[in-house]
């Protein structure tokens, strides 16, 4: 599916490490790619003859549960953090498959299952260590380089090479309860509004039961 030759890639394992990729980089003019955990199926995270700066290897993760508050490095996937965060019955709002990164995630804006409670993914982003274009280190929060925060929730990666997310926590589980809603098709072509129940009895066509099709079909419908 995606077919790129970079000519280097550094397994960075540290901040340092990153700060070296970028500034060799920079002097040399050669492009440079980024990958985290590596779900993206795009390809930006390679680049023909340039450099990748492999974060895959950098997967600390530490949890403040005084401050409700979690910080994870860029080669952790959700899988990953829900281990640690659900030992204590917390989560940070992600997406929906486990081996997805959390950094490309988050850098997109992150949709996912608890979404419509707790917000985005970057709704509950705190603050973000930063590997800027001319190798300078920051701290980006609400309170320090508000526009380049700003910028990265959502914004995509195009703002540096983040090496830390600082979240917050959210009590979820460790018991969910989780599934699907699905509907019929009732036998005349017109759609039941009613989840979807067994039929009434053995030998029953749909919509002559006492499932959900009959009463659809009849415009009983349930609240």
């Amino acid at each position: 599916m995606i077919d790129k030759r970079p000519t280097c890639i550094v397994r960075c394992t540290g901040v340092a490490d990153v700060i070296d990729t970028v500034n060799v980089a920079r002097t040399h003019g050669v492009t440079l790619a980024v990958r985290g955990a590596g779900h993206n199926i795009a390809g930006t995270a390679l680049c023909d003859g340039g450099i990748v700066a492999d974060l895959s290897r950098m997967k600390g993760i530490r949890l403040d549960l005084a401050a409700q508050t979690v910080r994870a490095q860029p080669g952790v996937t959700w899988g990953d953090l829900d281990r640690e965060t659900q030992a204590f019955g917390l989560a940070v709002p992600g997406g929906i498959v486990s081996t997805t990164g959390i950094a490309g995630l988050t850098l997109g804006g992150g949709f996912g299952w608890l979404t419509r409670t707790y917000g985005y993914t970057c709704d509950n982003l705190l603050s973000v260590d930063i590997v800027t274009a001319d190798g300078a280190f920051l701290t980006a929060s609400e309170n320090e380089h508000a526009d380049l925060f700003w910028g990265i929730r959502g914004g995509g990666g195009n703002f540096g090479i983040i090496t830390s997310f600082e979240y917050r926590l959210r009590p979820v589980g460790p018991t969910v309860l989780a599934g699907l809603v699905l509907y019929r098709r009732d036998v005349g072509g017109t759609r039941s509004r009613s989840p979807l129940t067994p039929l009434g009895g053995a030998g029953d066509a749909p919509g002559r039961g006492r499932g959900p099709g009959r009463r659809a079909r009849d415009g009983h419908r349930p609240p």
